[in-house]
C-alpha cells in the first residue's frame, strides 16, 4: 500500500504539472474550452501501466487540485464532467481488447468534450450551445489523436514497470 500511495503522489504531481502547462500554452482555438489535454497522458499512461481504479484516483484529485490551483468553482464542474464520461469510455473500450491505445485515447477527447458541453448546456439551460458539438468533436478526434500518439509511445517504452 505504501508504494502505491507513492505511485499516485507521483502521477498525481504529473498530472499537475501538466495541467499547469496547459494552462499557460496561449493557445486559443476559437472555440471556448478546447485544451490539449495533455493531463489525459497521464490517465491513459495509469489505465494501461498501473491499473484502471488508480487511474480513476488520480484523475479526480487532479482535477479538483487544479480546479483549485489554476480554476475555478466552474472549471472544477466541467472537468468532472468531461473527465468522468471520458474516463468511462476509455475503460469500456480499453477492456474490450479490441482498440489501441489512439483509438481509445481520440474516444476519451471526444467524450470529454461532450460531456463538458452537456453539463454546460444544463447549468446555463440554454440548449443552443450544443451546436457546438461538430467543432467539439472535431478538435476531440485532433487532440485525441496527438494525446494518443503520445500515449502510445509512453505506455510502450515503460510497459508494466509500475504494476504493482
Amino acid at each position: 500500500m505504501k508504494n502505491k500511495i507513492a505511485y499516485w503522489g507521483v502521477f498525481l504531481a504529473l498530472a499537475l504539472v501538466c495541467s499547469y502547462v496547459e494552462a499557460l500554452i496561449p493557445i486559443s482555438f476559437g472555440i471556448p474550452g478546447v485544451k490539449l489535454g495533455l493531463t489525459n497522458i497521464v490517465v491513459i499512461l495509469m489505465m494501461y501501466s498501473v491499473g484502471e481504479k488508480d487511474a480513476l484516483l488520480v484523475s479526480v484529485l487532479r482535477i479538483i487540485l487544479a480546479g483549485f490551483l489554476f480554476g475555478n468553482a466552474f472549471s472544477i464542474i466541467y472537468s468532472l464532467a468531461g473527465g468522468m464520461l471520458s474516463y468511462i469510455v476509455m475503460l469500456l473500450l480499453k477492456k474490450t481488447n479490441k482498440f489501441k491505445i489512439l483509438s481509445v485515447s481520440v474516444s476519451g477527447g471526444i467524450s470529454h468534450n461532450i460531456g463538458q458541453l452537456i453539463i454546460a448546456a444544463l447549468i446555463v439551460e440554454n440548449y443552443n450551445i450544443l451546436y457546438y458539438i461538430p467543432a467539439l468533436i472535431i478538435s476531440g478526434i485532433i487532440t485525441g489523436f496527438i494525446i494518443g500518439i503520445l500515449s502510445g509511445e509512453i505506455v510502450l517504452r515503460i510497459g508494466n514497470r509500475f504494476k504493482l
